[in-house]
């Protein structure tokens, strides 16, 4: 998903499903700062403090990253998280350890996953941490049948669709190109951005020779459906995240979502997503209007609030430094970093091993 999915979407989930604005859009924003933390450089104070911090996304959501290591730290545990081909704790899918890594809608390890963020829901990272996880889970359902990693599984062929030919072009141009590179494709790269937009229908042939056929408005709409369950739970405190005790989000507030999803399609993800920003302010979701903003860099933004503006060191014009105030402690950038920290190793040390699957 881009950010129209990522941010207003779960925000529109959120607050349908019963959240307050004010932790609604905590929520939302971490949802969407997953694509946005980018950077893993320590951060340095004129104090002598210092933050340590990792990176869920690389610039540009290069989806031709080459780099091995940095796709089993950011591509598959935050954006293609592994399916086990749907198959539980136990048991192992038939392919490989590749069959494992390939992500799967709502899958066992995406349930495993969500409990195990529930841990937390009695501490500072609460909200944080399910931003990010809501991230992922709603990921598996956009980037299903595809993996993390670069790998011929993830080549795509003969891609179809009424929806867009100028996309379709470079899709196909995109595939011609690579199909000669030293380079695999990584994650859904070759079909560009087709699952990630919410209005388009496509068909294409799998790296396994299997036709596919892909509805994303439905895709997306089952994934807000699910998404809606989590919060209830999150919000009744159900640390064992028992989503199928949840009732299906109302007909009535489902359809408003599909009319968004079908209505909204420009190409740019952040175009659609200042559609989805003028819906909210004019209340079209049944619930009070709202001027809901996401700022990623610059003023008013998280990261900007929590650490001000950076300062040059007199002892080194490459080394950047902050000035320190106490409040960063509990700022929503230091938290969601926390969560990001803690979220990831959770997953590689304590969800993924049940699997069989060991990343770095």
């Amino acid at each position: 998903m881009q950010i129209d999915g990522h941010h207003t979407l779960t925000y529109v989930v959120a607050r349908m499903a019963g959240m307050e604005h004010t932790n609604a859009e905590k929520l939302a924003y971490c949802a969407q700062y997953v694509d946005e933390a980018t950077n893993s450089e320590p951060i340095r104070f004129k104090n002598g403090a210092m933050f340590n911090r990792i990176s869920s996304a690389h610039k540009m959501l290069d989806y031709r990253n080459g780099n091995e290591l940095a796709n089993h730290l950011a591509w598959i545990p935050f954006h293609f998280l592994p399916g086990n081909d749907g198959l539980k704790s136990g048991s192992i899918p038939n392919g490989g350890f590749i069959e494992r890594l390939v992500c799967k809608p709502d899958s066992p390890v995406a349930r495993d996953m969500l409990r195990s963020v529930s841990k937390y829901r009695q501490t500072p990272l609460s909200l944080y941490i399910m931003g990010i996880a809501l991230h992922v889970y709603a990921d598996t359902f956009s980037h299903q049948g595809f993996a993390g990693v670069s790998h011929k599984i993830n080549d795509v062929k003969n891609i179809e669709s009424d929806e867009d030919e100028s996309l379709l072009d470079r899709v196909r141009d995109s595939i011609l190109n690579w199909s000669v590179s030293s380079v695999s494709p990584l994650g859904h790269g070759p079909a560009l951005s087709f699952p990630d937009r919410p209005y388009i229908t496509w068909t294409y042939e799998d790296g396994e020779g299997n036709t596919i056929k892909r509805d994303n408005t439905q895709d997306f709409l089952k994934a807000a459906n699910q998404m809606y369950k989590v919060i209830k739970c999150y919000l009744e405190e159900d640390e064992s995240m028992n989503i199928d005790s949840q009732d299906d989000m109302p007909p009535e507030k489902l359809k408003l979502i599909e009319n968004a999803l079908k209505q909204f399609k420009d190409e740019n993800g952040e175009e659609r997503h200042k559609q989805w920003l003028k819906w909210i302010s004019q209340g079209k979701f049944n619930f009070d209007p709202v001027e809901l903003k996401f700022l990623a860099h610059g003023k008013g933004s998280w990261k900007e609030i929590a650490r001000g503006k950076a300062v040059a060191s007199p002892m080194s014009s490459d080394l950047i430094t902050y000035h320190y105030d106490e409040s960063f402690i509990t700022s929503d950038w230091k938290y969601f970093h926390d969560a990001l920290k803690t979220y990831r190793l959770d997953i590689i040390r304590d969800v993924l091993p049940k699997y069989g699957i060991c990343v770095a």
